[in-house]
């Protein structure tokens, strides 16, 4: 059975990715912050007839110094290799191999530039870039090892400009190159590096970003575009079936079925795609 570590675990689209590659028969190595969130999804994937030996949570803050070595050990001490680091989601192996890795954890902070002071810029660029490449270089050895596969979680921000949300599109364009270069320099090592790009997914991210229950479950325009301002008349979700081609945000399992694809092998002749999963978002821009 493969091993795959998922970092961002905890909740919606690295949640959604645990279950999805539990139930195809991976090894799952999960990691977050929320420890009651882990042990939960751990018992929903035994529940769901995982063998609870077959899942590791690993508690851990992923822009911490030692969060790389702390998640790549106890994955190798539990399961004595890494097949994949699929970061969010990613495997590892018993003879110390990375196959894939697939980056999810992610955090999103709004407001204009004049607004956001420079520790809003760092913290995003600390959470969403830095921990990401940190992470990434630790299990690069192993991935290449097996021929494996990284798999990046960025955001339809990164191709696609919005206000108010600056930094944090600055953090997904970082992510975008740095999976389009990595893969250009691991293509020669036949280690395949992609990403996934989502629109609005129903997530706990625009919760904790700062929205309330009742802005974000409904929802409206995050933005008013031509008053470049902050606005949440309606609710954030009511609003994107407006923006969406499809006319509907997305679910985390979509997002996760695109990223097994992107780390299985039904993906093998593609890498260096940012795989748009945002139900016509980008091509809807800007609305």
């Amino acid at each position: 059975m493969p091993v795959a570590i998922i970092t961002g675990a905890s909740s919606g689209i690295g949640k959604a990715t645990a279950l999805l590659l539990a139930r195809n028969n991976y090894k799952v190595s999960l990691t977050g912050r929320n420890v009651k969130a882990l042990n939960e999804l751990a018992g929903l994937i035994a529940s769901a007839g995982g063998d609870k030996n077959d899942v590791l949570v690993t508690p851990v803050e992923l822009s911490s110094e030692e969060a790389p070595k702390t998640i790549i050990d106890a994955t190798v001490q539990k399961f004595g290799r890494i097949d994949s680091l699929v970061r969010m989601c990613s495997n590892i192996k018993r003879t110390c191999h990375v196959e894939i890795q697939i980056n999810s954890a992610g955090i999103l902070r709004a407001g204009p530039v004049l607004e956001s002071g420079i520790e809003v810029y760092d913290e995003l660029m600390n959470v969403n870039v830095r921990s990401l490449v940190r992470l990434t270089r630790a299990a690069l050895p192993h991935i290449i090892n097996t021929k494996g596969t990284v798999v990046n979680v960025s955001s339809i921000n990164g191709p696609c400009p919005f206000p108010n949300v600056t930094y944090y599109c600055m953090s997904k364009s970082a992510v975008d190159q740095f999976t389009k270069c990595l893969a250009l320099e691991m293509a020669p090592n036949g280690v395949r590096v992609n990403a996934v790009c989502p629109g609005v997914t129903v997530t706990n991210l625009h919760r904790t970003s700062g929205q309330d229950e009742t802005t974000y479950s409904a929802v409206n325009c995050l933005f008013d575009l031509e008053k470049n301002s902050l606005c949440f008349p309606f609710q954030f979700l009511e609003r994107s079936k407006t923006t969406h081609a499809l006319g509907r945000p997305g679910e985390a399992n979509e997002v996760a079925e695109a990223i097994f694809f992107l780390a299985s092998e039904k993906s093998s002749f593609t890498t260096g795609e940012l795989l748009r999963v945002d139900g016509g978002r980008g091509i809807m821009h800007p609305r």
